[in-house]
């Protein structure tokens, strides 16, 4: 990113009203598909995290549509369909939309069609389904799936039910087997129990990249100013199972990445309160009130405490950021987003 919000360097809007393309575009809901992804190789899945699977689909993806000379984009949907059915139910989203879309447009993707999750949707059948996005809406030239994948009413549609369709049109078809490590296949789920457990060095492994959050910089108690550690302060989603605690942290600001160590949780020592992510940038002064900034998680320092003194805890967070800072300056593992954006 070079000044500007987080994705305005990389992501563009449907093309259709006018706009020249950037180099991703990103085409919402019922918005008709802009020419440039029209006939484009097509890789389908919710891509909770587009982690190292997903990426190796998207590798394949785009290795088909290079050699037909096409665009190469993603059929997504939204909201997760775990999200639809269990409304009630917290739902980790490991990339929530704006977060998904930046490692989208990291991957050197064309672009991505998102489109809304649904009563009529869900009730669509798989033959529908097909016929309505891949034929219909996108004429892709391939199509792209995980070995796991299933879609249309009930689930029904498998990746035999794709393959068998696309032959019938003459649309290239893969399915991509699991992509698996040490200890199991790399799944969305594995992740969601790293991050729970504050381990975000395994996430960052499984993910291929440094987890991180979008968001704009909030009001808050200002607490932190009067302990000697003004924080910018920033609401995670809802749902966010992220472990409370203490992190190293990197934050992208108007296009420069600076270190810091970050708490998330609810201030058990002051009002226990909503959650909060809170964090403390070494060496910086500026006002960050209402820009939008990125956060991403380095490493695990340690859980959420209630301290008995003000002292106490201002002691405890001059050793956290010493800790952060000694982390921060070693090798941080897996490439960032933030810094390609």
């Amino acid at each position: 990113m070079r000044g500007g919000t987080i994705l305005e360097a990389t992501i563009s809007d449907e093309t259709h009203k006018g706009e020249t393309p950037r180099a991703f575009m990103l085409v919402r809901e019922d918005d008709p598909i802009a020419p440039p992804l029209e006939r484009a190789v097509i890789a389908i899945g919710n891509f909770d995290g587009v982690h190292r699977g997903h990426q190796a689909l998207i590798a394949h993806a785009r290795d088909m549509a290079n050699e037909r000379g096409v665009a190469c984009g993603v059929l997504t949907f939204s909201p997760h369909p775990r999200a639809f059915f269990a409304p009630d139910k917290p739902f980790f989203r490991i990339t929530p939309m704006r977060e998904k879309m930046a490692v989208f447009a990291s991957l050197g993707l064309d672009g991505a069609i998102v489109r809304r999750f649904d009563a009529p949707l869900a009730a669509t059948s798989a033959a529908d389904f097909l016929e309505r996005f891949i034929r219909a809406e996108i004429g892709a030239s391939g199509v792209v799936i995980g070995h796991d994948f299933h879609f249309g009413r009930g689930r029904e549609g498998t990746p035999e039910t794709l393959r068998t369709f696309c032959e019938a049109h003459g649309i290239a078809c893969a399915v991509v087997p699991v992509v698996e490590e040490t200890g199991g296949a790399i799944s969305s789920s594995a992740i969601r129990t790293a991050l729970a457990e504050g381990d975000v060095a395994r996430a960052n492994a499984l993910l291929g990249y440094r987890w991180f959050a979008l968001g704009d910089i909030r009001h808050g108690a200002r607490r932190g100013r009067d302990l000697g550690y003004p924080t910018a302060n920033m609401r995670l989603p809802d749902g966010c199972g992220l472990r409370h605690g203490i992190y190293a942290v990197r934050m992208q600001v108007d296009g420069a990445i600076r270190d810091g160590v970050a708490s998330f949780g609810r201030r058990p020592t002051f009002d226990n309160g909503a959650p909060l992510l809170e964090t403390f940038l070494f060496d910086f002064s500026g006002d960050l009130y209402g820009r939008q900034v990125g956060v991403e998680f380095v490493g695990w320092i340690r859980g959420e405490e209630r301290f008995e003194s003000v002292e106490a805890l201002i002691a405890r967070m001059n050793s956290d950021s010493a800790l952060a800072r000694s982390m921060l300056a070693a090798p941080c593992g897996p490439r960032s987003i933030l810094e390609s954006a």
